[in-house]
């Protein structure tokens, strides 16, 4: 068979069947990420049906998707937007980081990993899934939730840390030491800083230049310059995907609209592919000997979640109801977890992350939706059993929780 005949079979086979996974995944009202990371345990080696000429394909559409996964959550935030988030969010941020930071960083020294693995894996078990959770909170309604604001913020601060996070781990992995990782540290901060400024300012300007009423035009454009822009920040030793966000933020009004419908569809392939080629670097038979870790990190994460959503929305009022859906809506982990352990697996660092974070990511990409979308029978059981009697009392009180919020 001809080499051009079998990658358009291949890959026409592996989107087909994602397409499929994606539909599955809607019928049982679950993400389609831990669906497609099964699909790339079994197209890959040790799997069930290896894929032999597609894979450098997928591996460079799998890039792409990293970069559009970012540059449409930057889309989601102005610049002025983003900059009041987080003087709100930083308490939320800061105890986020201890509850969720802490369990992977304990856990990879348990494991007798070395501090840098230990330090990414505590990576993985920090950062929230936000295409998850976007995708929750807009099916399940709650986007004019009092808590919701809460929730979003939590988001934007870990975004943010990731753009100094990535760029050190990167360093440090690839060998430079951390005095070397320091400067595309500083200089991934400068640039966010300086984009931050310029999207507050000529914002408005950029977006004039970018946008088109032709679509194709648009598309285009917002997409060439997010792959250069992300290119650029790769040769400066900053993370491509911190670059495609920061991309995003700079972009607003009609431009930003055009360009979240124009792009949705593409960041929902690539995407997926990105998460086939996860799956495809991990040979699913080293998953039983870490099945056992990642269920006892995802379970205690899950609550540590729990606990932190909690507790930032109950600093803003927010009831127990709301108290609760906020902690469940932040317990799945996705895109940046896989992100984070996919660079320690291409530096060749601890042979068991890999195969962990697919297991955890897996785990948690289930157990995330479906506690949110259980989280309020849970809550009414726990109430009939421990607060009658302060329902009694509030009964003529209409709920916070359930208040839309205000503008």
């Amino acid at each position: 068979m001809e080499h051009g005949a079998a990658v358009l079979l291949e890959l026409g086979g592996v989107i087909l069947g994602l397409g499929i996974l994606g539909r599955l995944a809607g019928r049982l009202g679950l993400s389609a990420i831990p669906l497609y990371l099964l699909a790339g345990l079994a197209f890959g080696e040790g799997g069930l049906l290896p894929l032999v000429t597609a894979k450098e394909f997928i591996e460079v559409g799998a890039e792409v998707g990293v970069i559009l996964l970012l540059l449409l959550l930057g889309l989601e935030y102005s610049a002025s937007e983003l900059m009041g988030s987080l003087r709100a969010a930083a308490p939320a941020g800061l105890v986020d980081l201890a509850l969720n930071f802490t369990p992977g960083l304990v856990a990879g020294l348990l494991l007798g990993w070395s501090a840098l693995a230990a330090v990414v894996l505590g990576g993985v078990t920090y950062v929230t899934s936000s295409g998850i959770v976007a995708k929750v909170l807009g099916d399940l309604h709650r986007l004019g939730n009092r808590e919701t604001p809460v929730i979003l913020s939590i988001l934007v601060v870990e975004d943010l840390a990731m753009a100094a996070y990535l760029p050190l781990i990167t360093g440090l992995l690839v060998g430079g030491g951390l005095l070397v990782s320091v400067l595309p540290v500083g200089v991934a901060l400068l640039t966010v800083a300086v984009v931050l400024v310029v999207a507050v300012r000529y914002g408005e300007t950029l977006s004039r230049l970018v946008f088109s009423p032709s679509s194709e035009v648009t598309l285009l454009v917002v997409l060439g310059v997010a792959l250069v822009v992300a290119g650029l920040a790769q040769q400066l030793q900053v993370s491509a995907a911190v670059g495609a966000f920061l991309v995003g933020i700079a972009l607003s009004g009609r431009a930003a609209e055009a360009a979240h419908d124009l792009l949705s569809p593409l960041r929902d392939l690539f995407a997926a592919v990105f998460f086939v080629f996860f799956g495809l670097q991990t040979d699913p038979r080293s998953i039983p000997p870490v099945a056992l870790v990642a269920t006892v990190l995802a379970l205690v994460t899950a609550a540590t979640k729990i606990a932190t959503g909690w507790w930032a929305a109950r600093r803003i009022g927010v009831g127990p109801r709301g108290r609760w859906r906020a902690g469940t809506a932040l317990v799945a982990r996705g895109e940046f977890s896989i992100v984070i352990a996919g660079l320690a697996v291409a530096a060749g660092r601890e042979a068991e992350l890999g195969p962990l974070a697919t297991a955890y990511v897996l785990i948690l990409a289930v157990l995330g939706p479906v506690l949110a979308r259980t989280s309020e029978p849970i809550r009414v059981g726990l109430g009939r059993l421990l607060t009658a009697p302060a329902r009694r009392r509030s009964a003529r009180q209409p709920a916070d929780a359930w208040r839309p919020r205000e503008p």
